[in-house]
């Protein structure tokens, strides 16, 4: 095999001509190419080219500092973004709220999955997840604002069952973080905290007829990477950048390498820490107690973190098996900037495929935040006003989880709690009500929960709902609660109740002592 071109950032940043497809590698603040990427933003300010680029990604990219996919956001630069998170991309999200930029906003997993379908010259990608959400093109079909016109989703039938089809297209640019390359261009991604879809945009890329280029940390000589770590062969790939500023290469940006979220070496836990009572661990606490051995779970970040330590705190940490939607699978999922690695994980995937075992009903609990709830049993977490925060793989994750539980404190913004003699008391309510009449985005459909005999409840600090097949009902007040004015008077609607009315929820969770769910 031919040696591989090495060359500049700069050099690379001339590949991208006018109107070309991107797609950048990542997740979150990790496996970021930010040389390139970087490189690219600085030949746009001083030159003007390239202009109206398409940014594809799957997930979010970036660290609310200017990196990842805010170096595209740029007017003129970008024609259109397909991508499954913003909240990240703040500059980016201001453009799309201008209406200076096409954009979409579809699920996460489901844009990991395309890179695939689109090596493959197919169709697109044909999938249920999405059914009755914003990305439904009968909802809203994942557009954002007012310019987005085309209609990249489209329902269909296939042997008498409704699908969702996101449609394939060409990819002509991928830039790609790697660790090192041999110099045939074999890439190994061993430093990376998770290997996010890079073999997939690079599959994408070459079969689109395009170019592809991989940042690393450095060259080494042919045949001495072991062939088991390749991740992009060679012969996807058209040219090597070596990163020689360590913080366009850090593992997670604004972080230290650490080599027990890759299998350098496994951390000794010791003794942790565990919270304080507080709302938060109130909620944690009722959602622990769903927690059964031997099961496959997720949690979302927030909120249901302290789910796992509440567990941990409780002698039940091993019941369950804590993946996150990156690829890890096992061990302690990180947070923060570090979102998307686990420390100690038995297993690192390739997104897409831990994407198929989620969308496949892999999960057995899933636990996600509550930003937005309402009568239909419908949650929001994706746009809340100008703010444009994303799915992410929200949707992939809930819609097929055996059993999804909504965690989150009953109002938002100011909102102060205490626990006084096995009581929940509110010492000052928060001015956000979040159980409203009608979600602003339907992120998770409880219609089509309904249809398909999903558990679902929601789980508040004074609180807890299930959706049955008739609505949202009210089933455990946490003692030292008012029903009508701590909780009816601070919704937009009414939720439904048995005719006993709802129960208590367990004296234990309101005592500040273990509570023996081992």
């Amino acid at each position: 095999m031919a040696k591989k071109p090495v060359i500049t950032a700069a050099e690379a940043a001339l590949m991208v001509r006018d109107g070309m497809t991107v797609s950048p590698s990542g997740f979150v603040a990790s496996a970021m190419p930010e040389a390139l990427t970087g490189a690219l933003e600085r030949r746009f300010l001083e030159t003007g080219s390239p202009r109206n680029l398409t940014l594809f990604y799957a997930a979010a990219q970036g660290n609310r500092d200017g990196s990842g996919a805010d170096h595209f956001a740029h007017k003129g630069m970008l024609k259109r973004v397909v991508g499954g998170h913003y909240n990240m991309a703040p500059e980016l999200g201001k453009l799309i709220n201008a209406n200076e930029v096409e954009a979409y906003n579809l699920p996460q997993g489901t844009l990991s999955q395309l890179f695939r379908d689109i090596a493959a010259h197919k169709l697109g990608t044909l999938t249920h997840v999405g059914l009755h959400t914003f990305a439904d093109p009968r909802v809203e079909g994942g557009k954002l604002n007012r310019i987005t016109r085309e209609d990249l989703v489209e329902v269909t039938t296939v042997l008498g069952e409704e699908r969702l089809l996101y449609k394939a297209f060409p990819v002509d640019m991928g830039l790609i973080r790697g660790t090192y390359a041999d110099e045939n261009g074999n890439v190994s991604l061993e430093r990376e905290c998770c290997s996010t879809e890079a073999t997939s945009i690079a599959q994408a890329v070459k079969n689109s007829g395009g170019k592809v280029v991989v940042q690393v940390e450095k060259v080494v000589q042919a045949g001495t990477l072991d062939p088991k770590l390749i991740k992009i062969p060679g012969i996807y790939v058209d040219a090597i950048v070596v990163c020689t500023d360590k913080k366009d290469h850090a593992q997670c940006q604004g972080c230290e390498y650490d080599g027990s979220m890759t299998g350098d070496f496994r951390l000794s836990l010791g003794s942790l820490e565990y919270p304080p009572m507080s709302a938060k661990k109130i909620i944690g606490r009722r959602a622990a107690m769903e927690l059964q051995p031997n099961t496959v779970v997720n949690l979302g970040i927030g909120i249901p973190e302290y789910i796992s330590l509440v567990a941990n705190e409780e002698g039940i940490g091993d019941y369950m098996t804590l993946t996150v939607e990156s690829g890890p699978v096992g061990g302690i999922p990180q947070g923060g900037s570090r979102f998307g690695g686990s420390v100690n994980a038995e297993a690192i995937l390739d997104q897409p495929y831990q994407f198929d075992f989620y969308d496949g009903g892999g999960v057995d609990l899933a636990f996600l935040g509550l930003a937005q709830a309402d009568e239909m049993g419908n949650i929001n977490v994706s746009k809340f006003g100008t703010r444009i925060a994303g799915c992410g793989g929200f949707i992939n994750i809930t819609q097929n989880a055996k059993r999804v539980f909504f965690c989150g404190t009953f109002t938002a913004g100011g909102l102060r709690t205490h626990v006084e003699n096995g009581k929940l008391v509110i010492d000052q309510e928060g001015l956000e009500r979040k159980f409203l009449k009608e979600v602003e985005r339907i992120t998770f459909s409880g219609r089509y929960a309904v249809q398909t005999n999903q558990p679902v409840m929601y789980i508040t600090e004074r609180c807890v709902f299930e959706l049955r097949q008739d609505g949202v009902y009210l089933t455990e007040v946490a003692p030292g609660i008012d029903i009508q004015t701590q909780i009816i008077d601070r919704m937009k609607f009414t939720p439904k109740m048995d005719a006993y009315g709802p129960e208590l929820m367990d004296s234990r969770i309101f005592c500040d002592k273990i509570m023996d769910l081992k």
